[in-house]
């Protein structure tokens, strides 16, 4: 089993945005995100951690400005956590492993694919393409990533 977790190497890799993003519940600004319009196949991992969020079979088209995605590839790698900031009562999304910020989940999803819709900020992502998973230890995901 791959061991997950936050280090000091990992956080000294990332960019100002990335740290803002996943260290200090910060937000991108909509419609930037590196992954706002990928249509790749493969896995979206935690920056920090490297542990598998989302699959791109769950990404969807939102038109909120961020990625979003309809569940996480799996369930235990993502806390969902009371957010009272900013004078609204909404859901955060954490990685569970890496303890990184990503966004948050709503209810307004497409009701066809669960109705959630996980609007995650791409600094917060690392994208693996299909044809890296296996050696880059994702290859257990393989069968998620394509719709």
């Amino acid at each position: 089993m791959t061991d997950y977790r936050k280090t000091d190497e990992a956080l000294a890799r990332l960019t100002p945005e990335q740290f803002y993003v996943t260290q200090q519940s910060g937000t991108e600004r909509p419609g930037t995100g590196e992954y706002l319009h990928n249509h790749a196949v493969g896995i979206y991992v935690d920056v920090v951690s490297g542990e598998p969020l989302f699959a791109s079979a769950d990404k969807y088209e939102s038109h909120c400005g961020w990625p979003s995605f309809t569940k996480p590839i799996e369930p235990a790698n993502v806390n969902e956590l009371s957010d009272r900031s900013h004078g609204m009562v909404r859901t955060e999304v954490r990685s569970a492993h890496g303890d990184s910020h990503l966004g948050h989940v709503f209810e307004d999803g497409p009701r066809d694919r669960g109705g959630l819709r996980y609007c995650i900020n791409s600094a917060a992502l690392r994208f693996v393409p299909k044809e890296e998973m296996e050696a880059a230890g994702y290859g257990v995901y393989l069968d998620q990533v394509e719709g």
